[in-house]
C-alpha cells in the first residue's frame, strides 16, 4: 500500500478551494487522512480554511464525526460571533434536516450583513429545498442585483422561468449568461431554443449558427437550424 503523501494532499485540497470545486467525497477522505495523521499542525494559518473545507465536505457526505470535529476546532477559534462560522452552523442544521433552524441562522446573518454572499446562497438553496418558488425567485433576483456575475444563479433563474413557460423572462436570463460566458455553446443553444419558442426565428437562426460556430457537430443545433430554415 503506498504511503500517504501529505504535501500532495494539501496541494490538492488547496486546488479545490482555489477552483471552488466541492468534490466532497475526495475532500473528506483527504481531510480525514490529514487529521488522523496529525498533520494539521504543519498547516499554520491555512488550518482554518482547511477545517472549513473539510467540515463542508463532511456534511455533504454525512460524516457527522468528521464534521463535528472540524466544527469544534473552528468554534474554539472563531466563536459563534463569526458570521462565516454561523453559516456553517446553518449548513449543519440543513444536513440534519432542521430547516427552520437553518433558515433562522441565515436570516440573522443577513440582518447583520445584507451583502453576505455565502449566507444569501445558502438561503437560496434552502428555499429551493423547501419548494418555496415565489420566495426563491425573489431571493435569486435580489441576489443577482448584487452579484450579477454569478452565472450559476442566472442559469437557475432561467431554468425556473422555463419550467413556468415564462419565456420572455428566460430570454433575458439567457442574454446575461451569454454576456458572462460568450464562449459557452450551451448558453447560445438555450437562448436559440427560447427564441424559437417565442417565434423570433431570425434571431433564433443567428444563435443556432453561433452554436455551430463554437461546436460544429452539435446535433441539437443542427436540428434547430433545420427547424428555422
Amino acid at each position: 500500500m503506498p504511503s500517504f503523501n501529505y504535501t500532495q494532499a494539501v496541494e490538492e485540497l488547496q486546488q479545490y478551494r482555489l477552483t471552488k470545486q466541492r468534490s466532497s467525497e475526495r475532500v473528506a477522505h483527504l481531510g480525514a487522512k490529514i487529521i488522523k495523521g496529525n498533520y494539521t499542525s504543519k498547516l499554520g494559518d491555512q488550518v482554518w480554511p482547511f477545517y472549513e473545507q473539510i467540515a463542508i465536505a463532511a456534511l455533504d457526505v454525512q460524516d457527522d464525526d468528521l464534521a463535528n470535529l472540524c466544527m469544534d476546532r473552528l468554534r474554539e477559534r472563531f466563536t459563534e460571533k463569526s458570521l462565516r462560522f454561523r453559516r456553517l452552523i446553518g449548513m449543519q442544521y440543513e444536513a440534519q434536516g432542521k430547516l427552520d433552524e437553518a433558515q433562522e441562522i441565515y436570516d440573522t446573518i443577513l440582518k447583520e450583513d445584507d451583502t453576505n454572499m455565502l449566507a444569501s446562497k445558502r438561503q437560496i438553496a434552502l428555499l429551493r429545498a423547501r419548494n418555496k418558488e415565489n420566495e426563491l425567485v425573489e431571493a435569486l433576483t435580489k441576489y443577482l442585483d448584487t452579484y450579477s456575475d454569478d452565472y450559476e444563479s442566472w442559469l437557475e433563474l432561467c431554468d425556473f422561468y422555463l419550467s413556468k413557460h415564462m419565456y420572455d423572462q428566460a430570454s433575458f436570463c439567457c442574454e446575461e449568461l451569454i454576456l458572462l460566458q460568450p464562449g459557452n455553446p450551451i448558453f447560445y443553444l438555450k437562448y436559440a431554443e427560447v427564441l424559437y419558442t417565442l417565434n423570433q426565428l431570425p434571431l433564433a437562426l443567428k444563435h443556432y449558427c453561433k452554436v455551430l460556430e463554437l461546436c460544429e457537430d452539435h446535433v441539437r443545433a443542427l436540428y434547430g437550424l433545420h427547424l428555422v430554415s
